[in-house]
């Protein structure tokens, strides 16, 4: 089950997140950003520390070009997260809409010309979504973490092989998103 509370106390970190997975601008690394987007005792503090060192050890160009080296032209590292597991088959076009009503049912209007399992857009959808008086809030957002966690999952392990700085932040994000689901525990 997932954990709301936890989730929406989480919610600076998602727009940080968001933002860092769009192609870079000079404002996304303004050093206020990180530090009001995460607590010290968030999940991802270290991973996402990493990035930002890792980042600002770069010109904004590089940054630039990395991205586009990085999420344009490598096909392991796509930003749409139900392409790893379908392609273009069917069940993808199924599983997008499925993702697209989830959003309007909580108030996010598709920006035209965007997929819904575009990772910056689901991390903005955590961001700006108010859920915490939706009581099948945890419910609903079980196809939401199931995307990110085989989205992810491709996609970190393309990031880790290339060595790419992305892979802290990608990294962070899935602690993130772990650290907001409740362990259900059996009995004897």
């Amino acid at each position: 089950m997932i954990d709301i509370a936890k989730l929406y106390d989480y919610k600076n970190s998602f727009g940080f997140f968001a933002n860092q997975l769009l192609y870079p601008d000079k404002l996304n690394f303004h050093p206020l950003f990180l530090e009001e987007s995460f607590t010290e005792d968030h999940p991802a503090l270290s991973d996402v520390r990493a990035y930002w060192a890792d980042m600002h050890e770069r010109s904004l160009d590089e940054i630039r070009e990395m991205y586009t080296e990085t999420f344009d032209f490598q096909k392991d590292c796509a930003l749409y997260m139900t392409y790893f597991k379908f392609e273009d088959a069917k069940e993808r076009g199924q599983m997008l809409l499925r993702l697209k009503i989830l959003y309007e049912m909580f108030g996010l209007e598709m920006p035209e010309g965007e997929l819904p399992d575009y990772l910056p857009l689901m991390c903005e959808f955590l961001y700006a979504a108010e859920w915490m008086k939706e009581r099948k809030a945890p419910e609903n957002f079980r196809l939401l973490f199931g995307v990110f966690e085989d989205g992810t999952y491709h996609l970190l392990a393309a990031l880790e092989k290339m060595n790419s700085p992305y892979r802290y932040l990608v990294q962070g994000l899935r602690r993130t998103l772990r650290a907001c689901i409740e362990q259900e525990t059996v009995n004897p």
